[in-house]
């Protein structure tokens, strides 16, 4: 039997054929598979060294970094734990000691 592919609107997995259309039941989505473009590739983050990074992985600063609207600076050679990856300008949503929740890019961070 043939897997039949998930909604493109809300991903849902159970989908049904109705006709040349595919019908999604959770959203009402109809689609002709013919017409959905290739699966998009995966994202693949890296870090300043070009290190593949993943959720849960530690990163280490190698620039000092100076917090908006503060006069605070993160140090280099600060060490960030279980980062999370995200969407968007900044790539990384983590929480830094004595600073708190932040958002880092990529290229300031290397894999520790």
């Amino acid at each position: 039997m043939n897997a039949l592919p998930p909604c493109p609107q809300c991903h849902d997995k159970y989908t049904y054929q109705e006709g040349e259309f595919m019908v999604c039941p959770s959203c009402g989505h109809e689609w002709n598979p013919a017409d959905v473009p290739a699966i998009e590739a995966v994202k693949v983050w890296k870090d300043a060294n070009g290190n593949v990074l993943q959720d849960g992985d530690a990163v280490t600063l190698i620039k000092d970094l100076k917090i908006k609207g503060s006069s605070a600076v993160v140090k280099v050679g600060t060490k960030v734990k279980n980062i999370r990856l995200i969407e968007g300008d900044h790539d990384i949503d983590c929480k830094i000691e004595g600073f708190g929740p932040m958002q880092l890019k990529t290229e300031f961070v290397k894999k520790s």
